[in-house]
């Protein structure tokens, strides 16, 4: 490495240590502004759980957890997704290290039938003084519904086989969401992902809140680093889709090094069926799976009015029907409800725009990540604010959503443990801790949702309650946590 780059790399960090710390600075004043002009209310529970706060490390690329398959140009990095709008295609990624090889995907019923194949598509790209290997999209299609399926990627002895299972169809089609957010590839990470495949609650699709890889954070952006983390969760996201949103870390946006386009590496590798529901980028989307109707918004991408993802948004909630798909469910990457200083107040804009319609329509719950902790709200709105009347408080709603931050999955930027003091009402539990969450959908008015620490068993549920459906059974389901 030339002096030149060793220069930009240490001029990045430092912009971004002053960034951060010009953030945290305008968080305190805030807080400070707010506790002194207005009375403030305690909330639920913070968690007496205390976690030992250390440094995340990032695994070493020789790691095993980075697997490379054997034999020469075998398949790796193989990911899936939803295909389609309802469910019934799925969307196969992977990539091809040194040559194009073949972008086949042949598949299968798991109790026999015959073989079929799907073609798909190839790309490349080049970030800085990287260049990518053959990336492969091959999207199944006209899929039975609530049925296992094998596919295989690849030829000859590097051939590779996973499977799937699509969703079940119907409002009362029971289903199980697991949710995950700012994973990253650091042995917390690892223990994030293997805490939520050893779950027995077992998750049948990954509801994705954004950030992945984390490869920004090292110099030059270095996308090896989504190389490796490809083949990381390859371990999961080949056999159940996982539901992309994009973080801010998924932008790579770095003029230093002469790279201008936003998203280049994630939307090269991630791509989802953002045309199946009517919109125009792939970074805000809708699917429907089983009984839950999920939006997914862009943080990072325009959304005021008269923008691409406003009147997007605008269009597809009238859409939703709930005698079909009772549950919805909308992620996102920055909270707009998150009582930690930090990213504090950083989805403000965002909510203001948009919260108005998630009460008028009934949303049941937000997902969301960026805040490396957990948190969970009460059903409350903040949408009487008209500048002049000062009804700036969040109350209580019960036609508001339930919002969680669920951004603890145990990146290399360490945990979120700077919490606002006194916790504010709004706020139902919160910690500090790594982990993941699992929303089962039982029927079109119950689903239960359990919050999971990484620091204990499988089975142990540190959050947790029952959502009663907004549109079908809107009784009051709120709850004071335990810790």
């Amino acid at each position: 490495m030339n002096q030149k780059m060793m220069m930009m790399a240490m001029d990045t960090r430092r912009r971004r240590s002053s960034c951060l710390a010009v953030v945290a600075a305008g968080a305190v004043m805030v807080m400070v502004v707010l506790m002194n002009g207005a009375a403030v209310c305690e909330g639920g529970a913070t968690s007496k759980f205390v976690r030992k706060l250390e440094e995340s490390e990032d695994m070493p690329l020789d790691s095993d957890t980075f697997y490379v398959p054997p034999g020469r140009n075998a398949p790796q990095q193989v990911h899936i997704t939803q295909g389609d709008h309802d469910g019934r295609a799925v969307l196969v990624s992977w990539v091809t290290p040194e040559q194009p090889g073949s972008h086949e995907v042949v598949y299968w019923k798991a109790d026999g039938g015959e073989l079929q194949s799907a073609l798909g598509i190839i790309t490349r790209y080049k970030y800085f003084n990287y260049t990518s290997g053959f990336i492969h999209h091959s999207t199944i299609t006209n899929l039975d519904y609530n049925t296992k399926y094998y596919y295989r990627v690849g030829t000859g002895k590097t051939a590779r086989t996973f499977w799937f299972t699509t969703p079940p169809v119907g409002p009362d089609a029971p289903y199980t969401f697991g949710l995950i957010g700012d994973l990253g590839q650091t042995y917390d990470s690892n223990a994030t992902l293997t805490h939520y495949q050893n779950n027995p609650l077992k998750g049948q699709t990954v509801l994705y809140v954004g950030d992945l890889s984390y490869a920004d954070d090292h110099p030059f952006h270095d996308n090896r680093r989504w190389d490796s983390w490809g083949r990381f969760t390859e371990r999961s996201v080949a056999y159940q889709p996982w539901i992309w949103t994009a973080g801010n870390h998924e932008l790579d946006f770095a003029p230093e090094l002469e790279e201008f386009e936003p998203f280049k590496p994630f939307a090269h590798r991630y791509h989802v069926p953002f045309r199946a529901s009517g919109s125009t980028a792939r970074f805000w989307y809708s699917v429907k799976r089983a009984s839950a109707y999920i939006i997914v918004l862009s943080s990072y991408s325009a959304y005021g009015k008269y923008t691409p993802q406003y009147e997007w948004l605008l269009a597809e909630l009238p859409k939703v029907n709930r005698s079909e798909t009772p549950w919805l469910i909308v992620l996102m990457h920055s909270p707009w409800y998150n009582s930690n200083n930090y990213h504090y107040m950083e989805g403000e804009t965002m909510r203001v725009i948009f919260e108005s319609w998630f009460v008028q329509y009934k949303v049941d719950a937000v997902f969301a990540g960026h805040v490396h902790a957990y948190e969970r709200s009460e059903r409350v709105s903040n949408i009487a604010y008209n500048i002049t009347n000062k009804l700036c408080t969040p109350i209580k709603n019960e036609n508001a959503p339930v919002y969680i931050t669920i951004g603890d999955g145990g990146n290399i930027e360490g945990l979120a443990s700077n919490l606002t003091e006194p916790q504010p009402s709004y706020s139902a539990y919160r910690e500090a801790s790594f982990g993941h969450a699992i929303f089962s959908i039982k029927n079109r008015t119950h689903a239960y949702y359990s919050w999971h620490r990484n620091q204990d068993g499988y089975a142990v549920k540190a959050d947790h309650m029952w959502f009663f459906n907004r549109y079908w059974y809107p009784a009051d389901d709120s709850t004071t946590a335990e810790s």
